[in-house]
This record gives structure tokens, sequence and C-alpha cells, in this order.
């Protein structure tokens, strides 16, 4: 309250007026009614009891109204805006004005050194406190512990189902942001050997980078890496899904195509802390050459000797090669660290065994999953007794 109330009094002076208070703070009012109504509904009936040793603790009234949708039903519209809470207070926290006004709210005593973020996570955790309360009830009642038992049921299944469709929110949030950083250059931009007249670009032009990327439950695993580019190292990013690896080159302007800038887009939670500092910092993924599907996907150690001639450290091979068994595209690729400290700890020479043993089970996975399929495909029905 202290956060929304000096928000509110500030836009009543005409200051912080582009800040959306419910992207911020969702129901949290609504929230915070309906919360006190029933410790008030809850208590009323302990102290009725206290007074009145006679009169019994039936709670059945109170579990029904609350239970039976209100509360639960608040508390699911709060925690599915929160994810898009945290992510919008990250991108206000870069302002200055914003900042001095989150400053000056964190320095109320009532706050005890908690911060915003830390503050607006608390409803998530009270809902799932909820059966506890229900099942303490349920262990002390004598009438009605068939009914108390149902209503934490619903509960529980009400925070199963809630957690399903913040994982959902997640995801997609994460993979609309991928959309945003990861850029597919045109085929023409990518190989000048490709001419194509202005009049036909609109035509040709590649659309499909949305169903390519799908869903982000199917990515693996991602991270940065250097790329060795004739005698020159170059910083790239790659990205594991359960089908394909794909390579992009990272690029650190402030434009995207198109001129979107997307240092103004918070970096979503849920994506890698590389990737999050390189949306901060308005960098986006080039795609470097093309998908490789894990079917077409050779991965070969460097031999030892050509470390110590080439000077290569933790790298690694990655072909790529088409339907006909040709190599149509090579990457030599480098686990390197920022720090000198990180080398002597052959954090490295790990990096580069992880990369390996991820992509190396996801071909595995990936060959033994079409394989099966091939098979069920081609197997014949059982013949009957009758012929």
């Amino acid at each position: 309250k202290i956060f929304m109330d000096t928000l509110k009094y500030l836009q009543s002076n005409e200051f912080l007026l582009d800040v959306d208070l419910w992207r911020l703070f969702a129901n949290l009012e609504d929230l915070n009614k309906m919360s006190l109504s029933f410790v008030s509904s809850f208590f009323e009936i302990v102290k009725e009891h206290v007074n009145n040793p006679e009169s019994s603790m039936d709670f059945t009234f109170i579990l029904r109204k609350y239970f039976q949708g209100e509360l639960c039903q608040t508390h699911q519209i709060y925690c599915l805006n929160y994810s898009s809470a945290v992510f919008y207070l990250e991108n206000l926290r870069q302002r200055e004005d914003f900042g001095i006004y989150l400053k000056w709210c964190e320095q109320n005593k009532l706050c005890k050194r908690l911060r915003l973020a830390e503050l607006l996570v608390a409803p998530l955790h009270r809902l799932t406190r909820y059966p506890l309360l229900l099942n303490n009830i349920g262990k002390r009642c004598t009438d009605e512990k068939g009914f108390i038992w149902s209503v934490k049921e619903k509960v529980e299944k009400s925070i199963w189902d809630l957690e399903g469709k913040v994982k959902w929110l997640d995801n997609f949030q994460k993979f609309r942001q991928l959309h945003e950083v990861i850029v597919w250059p045109q085929v023409w931009d990518r190989d000048k050997r490709f001419f194509v007249p202005e009049c036909l670009k609109q035509s040709l032009r590649d659309n499909s980078s949305e169903n390519i990327l799908s869903s982000t439950d199917r990515l693996l695993h991602e991270g940065r890496l250097t790329l060795a580019e004739s005698a020159r190292l170059v910083d790239v990013y790659l990205f594991l899904f359960d089908d394909f690896l794909l390579i992009t080159k990272i690029k650190r302007n402030k434009k995207k195509h198109g001129g979107w800038d997307t240092s103004s887009v918070p970096a979503c939670p849920s994506l890698a802390r590389e990737l999050q500092s390189l949306v901060r910092d308005g960098g986006i993924c080039t795609v470097l050459d093309q998908p490789i599907p894990l079917d077409r996907l050779i991965l070969r150690n460097v031999d030892p000797l050509h470390v110590t001639v080439f000077s290569l450290r933790s790298a690694f091979l990655v072909q790529h090669e088409n339907r006909y068994g040709q190599c149509i595209a090579v990457f030599l690729l480098q686990a390197q660290s920022e720090t000198a400290k990180a080398k002597l700890h052959k954090i490295p020479f790990l990096l580069q065994k992880t990369w390996m043993s991820r992509i190396e089970t996801a071909v595995s996975s990936y060959t033994k999953q079409h394989e099966t399929k091939e098979r069920a495909a081609f197997c014949l029905p059982a013949e009957s007794s009758g012929i």
C-alpha cells in the first residue's frame, strides 16, 4: 500500500503519469479487501466462541462463501498478472524518476527493508498456505469434516491449475521475446550470390520464422560461445531445440530491423541471464546461416594436436550435411571465459563438454523418436485368424 498510495499521490500531482497502476499492482486492492473480509469474518466466529464457549465454531458458511470462487478467483487474477508485473517493473526501474520513487518508498520503516519486487510476490505465498489452514481446521472439526476436505481439495486443484497457467504465460512471454530478439535475414542478405529484383522481394519474403521457433518448451539448451571466422573470433549465441540447432551472431546495436529499439523492451525473467543482459543492452541475435536439423548434424571433437598447433582451446566442430550426405556448412565453435581466473578453473573446457553432451543427447533422442514413428507407420495390422 505504501508503494501504491505513493504512486497514486504522485500521479494526482502529474508525476509518473505514464506508469500503469494495473500492470504493476493488478487487482491488489480487491485482493486486500477480500482477504481482510475473510480474516475478519473468520475471527468473528472465534471471538464469539471465546466469549460464549457454548456456541460452536462453525466455519462452514465462511468457507463456502470465500473458497467456492471469490477468494481463489481473486488470487488467480493477481497471480496470472505477477510475471507481467515483474517484467514491467524491471523496465521502469531503469528510469531515474521511477528509481527516486522506489528509493523513497523503500526507506519507509513499514517496508522492513523489503523492495517492491519482494512485496509483490507475497500474495503468491499466501495462496499456497490456505490448504494448510483448511487441513488444520479439518483435523479439529467434528461436523462437516467431509465438506472441509472437499474445499481443501478444490483449493489445491485451483493452485495446480494456476501453476499450469502461470507456466504457460511465462513460456508465452519467453516465446514472444525470442521472436523479438532473433532476427532472420532474408536469403539475399545472407548470401550476396542470390540476386533478387526489388519487384520480386516482397513475394519471396520468409514469414515462417514464427512456425520454426514454435513453443519454447522445445528449447533444450542455450548459451554464448565464440565462432572461429577466418582470422577472428565472433560472439555467437546458440539455441538448441529438440529438432534443430540455431546459431546466431550477437549484435549489440541499439536498433533492430525496421527501426525497433530493443532496449525499450524489458528482459523476460525466464530468459537466460546472458540473453537478459543482451536484451537490456538493446542487442539482437541475427541468424547466421539456417537452422541445422538434428538428423543432418555431425558433431566432431577437435584433435588435441590441432588444439596446440592452431591455439584452439575448448573447441568443437558442428557440421551441417544435406540429405545427400554433402557437407554444406561447418562451424568451429569455442567455449571461452571472460576472466583469466575462470580459465584457471577450466570453465571453458566444462562448457565445451556440456554443449557437446547436450547436442549428442538431443540428436540421439530425435533419432530414436523418428525411428519409432517410422516403424509405427510401416507396421502392418495383424493377420485375421479367419483368413
